[in-house]
C-alpha cells in the first residue's frame, strides 16, 4: 500500500513565507518596544478594519442602540485612540534616531502621508457616528473644507459621500501607502545608528515577542471598550426644536424665507450653499402640504402680490414671529399670508414630517438641508457650549462625557492655532486650512529640509533608544 501523501506545510515553506513577509534580522536594539510601534499601529488598523466591517454590515441603528453594536463602536473608538498613540510614538522614535535619513527619505514621506490620511479618516469617522457630536463636528468640518476651497468637492454634511470616503476611499489609500512603506522598510531593514562610534550587533528578530505585544494591545483595547464605552448623546432633530421652542422654529423659517439666515448669507471663502433657502425650507415643504391636504395655498397668494407688498408682508411676519406672537398658530393676521404658512410648517415640524420632507428634496446630499437648518436655529451651538465642545473650548479635542474616552487629542495643534494666531481672524477657516496645509507639507518633506533635518541629532535622545 502506498504511503499517504503528506499535505501539511513543510518547515522550509513556513520559513520561506516568513522571510518574505517579515524582517528576519535586526540590530541588537531592534527587538525593543520602540521598534514594535509600527507593528502595533498595524494591529490597531486590523482591529479598526474588522470592527468597521461588522458595523457597516449591521448599520448605524445597530451600532447606536444594540448592546453588541455599542461594544463594537467602542472597540472602534478605542482602536483609533490606540492607533494615534502608537503611531505618534513611532514617528517620534524615527525622528529621535534620524531614521529618516537617506536612503530612507522616501520611507518617511510615504509614512507621513499615510498618517495625514489617517487624520482625515478619523474625522470622517467621527462625522458618521450618528449622535449629537457627529452633527456638530460635521458642521465645523464643513467650515474647514469650505475655507480651504475644497467644499465644492467634499461636503461634510453629505452622509453618503462621507460614508464612501471613510469606508472605501481613504482605507484604500492608507493600505496602498502602508504596503509601500513596509516594503521599503523590509528591503532596507531597520535604520542603523547614524553615529559610527555606537556599537551594535545584528540578531534574529523576535516575531513571537512582536505578536505577544500586539495581543496585549488588542486585549487592552477590548477592556477599555468594555469599561469606558463610546459616549453617546442623542442627535438633535428639527421636531425637538419645533416642540420645545416653536418661536425659534418660526423665526428661523422666516429668516430662511427672507434670505437673512446664516445659510442664506453663508460666504466662507467660497459659497457651497447655492440653493434657495426660501424654496428648500418654506416653498417646497409647504407646497407638499397644500397639495396633500387640499388647503388653500397661501404662498400662491403671496406670489401674486406686487413686490412692495411682498416685502411688507415679509417685514410684518418677521416682526410678528420675532415678538413671539402666535408662533404655534393660535392667532393670525388676516392681511399677511406668510403667517399661516409659517404656522403650518411649525405644526408640520412638530409632527415629525418637516425634516423628512426637507431632506427628501435632495436625498443625494442628505442630511445637508436639515443640518444647515438646525445650525441656523442656534440650538446646536447652545448645546455644544453646554457640553464644552465648542471651538472656544478646544472643540473637537473633547468628548461629551468627562475624561474618558479622551477625545481627538491629536488635534491639539489645531486648537492651539484657534486660540492664538487665529483667535481674532475673521477668515479663520481659510487661514487655518492654509496654515495646516503648510505644516503638513513641512512634516512630509522634513527629511529634505536642510538644517532642520539635523535638529534631532542635537537632542541626543537616540542613544537611549539604541541601548540593547
Amino acid at each position: 500500500m502506498a504511503e499517504p501523501e503528506d499535505r501539511g506545510p513543510k518547515p522550509g515553506i513556513i520559513r520561506a513565507i516568513g522571510e518574505k513577509l517579515f524582517i528576519m534580522e535586526v540590530p541588537s536594539y531592534g527587538n525593543k518596544l520602540f521598534y514594535s510601534l509600527g507593528f502595533l499601529g498595524l494591529t490597531c488598523l486590523a482591529i479598526l478594519g474588522a470592527s468597521g466591517i461588522v458595523m457597516v454590515f449591521f448599520g448605524p441603528n445597530w451600532w447606536l442602540t444594540s448592546q453588541w453594536g455599542i461594544f463594537f463602536r467602542s472597540v472602534h473608538l478605542w482602536a483609533v485612540e490606540a492607533f494615534f498613540t502608537v503611531i505618534i510614538l513611532h514617528g517620534l522614535v524615527v525622528l529621535a534616531t534620524s531614521g529618516f535619513k537617506a536612503p530612507r527619505r522616501l520611507t518617511w514621506v510615504i509614512g507621513a502621508t499615510a498618517f495625514i490620511a489617517a487624520l482625515f479618516e478619523a474625522e470622517f469617522g467621527y462625522g458618521l457616528r450618528g449622535d449629537f457630536s457627529s452633527q456638530y463636528r460635521v458642521l465645523q468640518a464643513a467650515d474647514f473644507w469650505n475655507g480651504s476651497y475644497l467644499g465644492r468637492f467634499i461636503n461634510a454634511l453629505n452622509y453618503t459621500q462621507i460614508y464612501g470616503i471613510h469606508v472605501i476611499v481613504i482605507p484604500a489609500v492608507i493600505a496602498g501607502l502602508l504596503v509601500l512603506h513596509y516594503l521599503l522598510v523590509k528591503i532596507r531593514g531597520i535604520a542603523k545608528p547614524y553615529r559610527s562610534d555606537f556599537p551594535y550587533t545584528m540578531q534574529a528578530a523576535s516575531h513571537v515577542r512582536l505578536f505577544i505585544r500586539g495581543g496585549v494591545l488588542a486585549a487592552i483595547i477590548v477592556l477599555l471598550a468594555i469599561v469606558f464605552p463610546s459616549p453617546l448623546i442623542e442627535p438633535t432633530t428639527i421636531q425637538q426644536v419645533a416642540t420645545s421652542d416653536p418661536s425659534t422654529m418660526a423665526q428661523t423659517l422666516m429668516a430662511e424665507f427672507a434670505g437673512t439666515s446664516d445659510t442664506a448669507t453663508y460666504m466662507d471663502s467660497i459659497d457651497p450653499y447655492t440653493y434657495s433657502t426660501r424654496d428648500v425650507y418654506v416653498a417646497v415643504p409647504y407646497g407638499q402640504y397644500a397639495a396633500t391636504s387640499g388647503a388653500p395655498n397661501e404662498l400662491a397668494a403671496f406670489a401674486a402680490e406686487p413686490a412692495a407688498e411682498q416685502q411688507a408682508n415679509i417685514d410684518r411676519a418677521t416682526a410678528y414671529f420675532g415678538n413671539g406672537d402666535g408662533s404655534t398658530g393660535t392667532s393670525t393676521l388676516n392681511e399677511d399670508p406668510l403667517i399661516p404658512v409659517i404656522n403650518t410648517l411649525v405644526s408640520m415640524a412638530q409632527s415629525g414630517l418637516y425634516e423628512s420632507a426637507v431632506d427628501g428634496e435632495n436625498p443625494a446630499i442628505r442630511p445637508t438641508y436639515s443640518l444647515r437648518f438646525l445650525a441656523d436655529t442656534g440650538v446646536l451651538d447652545a448645546e455644544a457650549s453646554q457640553l464644552h465642545i465648542t471651538t472656544d473650548q478646544w472643540g473637537m479635542m473633547r468628548e461629551e462625557h468627562g475624561i474618558l474616552p479622551p477625545g481627538a487629542w491629536w488635534l491639539a495643534p489645531l486648537g492651539v492655532l484657534d486660540h492664538t494666531v487665529l483667535a481674532n481672524d475673521g477668515d479663520g477657516d481659510r487661514d487655518g486650512a492654509l496654515t495646516l496645509g503648510i505644516l503638513a507639507l513641512l512634516f512630509v518633506l522634513f527629511p529634505y529640509i536642510p538644517y532642520l533635518n539635523r535638529l534631532p541629532e542635537k537632542l541626543h535622545i537616540a542613544e537611549f533608544i539604541w541601548k540593547p
